[in-house]
């Protein structure tokens, strides 16, 4: 692509980076490009970060017809930037793109776009421990009319945020909050995307389980209300019995990238890590009878978030005395250790910057 880039008149403060927590700052530039019906995809720019004009009628405010993505861009100790696996981000996009009747985004073109506006903005991504640049891709339908049907006309912008941990617990356990009232998503619907419309779905069980005490909901399957799903924003894993297991991609989880480079570390290290159906009531059971050892979600904002505490109907179980156990740290000091450089990367996971 042939990027035209507008230079901003003034370039704003950075923050303190030990202050950072998450998506509270943007960088100085966006990268924009736009997509009409028989032209394809055209006016790839990074600009100065600024407001959209948006039309009252544009049917993404009516209709939903928004995507998004994220990754991230981390400073090595010499230095080096790297990205995560761009290309499987890519790939989720245009899977969710495809689903929504969305304009999809080439690999090479969504990558390239990445590295462009990462490169720009180098300043910005922080070298602080726990620290790292938040990339944010989107696309959503331009057209203005009023009328539900595939749009004609989208815009694929990028967004950049240093940010530090997701959670204020940073690397530590999390209580999470069993939800059986509301669902997330179905098999058929689109929790296999990463999409608005289902994160806007998980909001009201959010608030319902932070006023009870608990950072996140464990969400069960939207038919028997029996089934583990995701938790919260994070796919999620259980050790019992010595063997991992995560629920398995139906169409209503998201293929998380996390999620999938940690079920290679952990077959390549030996473990059977099984993806299959887990009723809350095994797990339950699990964890009332100890054989449920350890407990963690996976997402690229937290990494791996450990779990210390699951509340079922009243019922409270705590996992590994609340404690961080061996293979969520040794999995987290591991693949953490991959993304900023510290550490080889046998899988060529990572991407360089020139």
């Amino acid at each position: 692509m042939e990027i035209k880039f507008t230079k901003a008149a003034q370039l704003k403060e950075k923050p303190d980076f030990h202050c950072l927590g998450f998506g509270k700052y943007v960088t100085d530039y966006m990268f924009v490009m736009d997509y009409d019906e028989g032209q394809g995809w055209h006016d790839p720019q990074i600009l100065p970060y600024d407001d959209f004009v948006m039309d009252p009628r544009c049917v993404t405010l009516h209709y939903g017809l928004e995507t998004f993505e994220g990754l991230k861009a981390y400073r090595t100790e010499d230095n080096r930037i790297l990205l995560f696996r761009p290309d499987m981000n890519a790939k989720r996009m245009q899977k969710s793109n495809e689903r929504l009747c969305m304009a999809e985004i080439p690999e090479d073109m969504f990558v390239e776009a990445v590295k462009a506006l990462v490169n720009v903005e180098r300043d910005w991504i922080p070298d602080l421990p726990e620290t790292s640049l938040y990339i944010r891709p989107v696309t959503y339908a331009s057209e203005c009319t009023i009328g539900v049907h595939p749009s004609s006309s989208f815009r694929f912008y990028i967004i950049l945020s240093p940010v530090g941990c997701y959670y204020p617990e940073g690397v530590n356990p999390v209580k999470i909050f069993v939800e059986d009232e509301y669902v997330r998503a179905v098999i058929g619907g689109t929790g296999f995307c990463k999409c608005g419309g289902n994160y806007a779905a998980s909001v009201k069980a959010q608030e319902k389980a932070e006023k009870l005490g608990y950072t996140q909901v464990l969400w069960l399957d939207g038919v028997h209300r029996e089934y583990v799903e995701e938790v919260g924003t994070m796919n999620v894993m259980f050790k019992i019995d010595g063997k991992i297991v995560t629920p398995p991609l139906e169409g209503s989880v998201l293929a998380g990238i996390t999620r999938d480079s940690i079920l290679h570390i952990l077959r390549d290290w030996g473990y059977e890590a099984e993806e299959r159906r887990l009723s809350i009531h095994e797990l339950m059971e699990a964890a009332k009878d100890g054989r449920l050892e350890e407990a963690w979600g996976t997402g690229t904002a937290a990494v791996i978030s450990p779990i210390g505490e699951l509340n079922y109907k009243g019922q409270i179980t705590t996992i590994s005395d609340f404690k961080t156990g061996p293979l969520t740290q040794k999995l987290y000091d591991y693949l953490t250790g991959i993304q900023w450089g510290k550490i080889a990367d046998p899988y060529g996971w990572t991407v360089e910057l020139n």
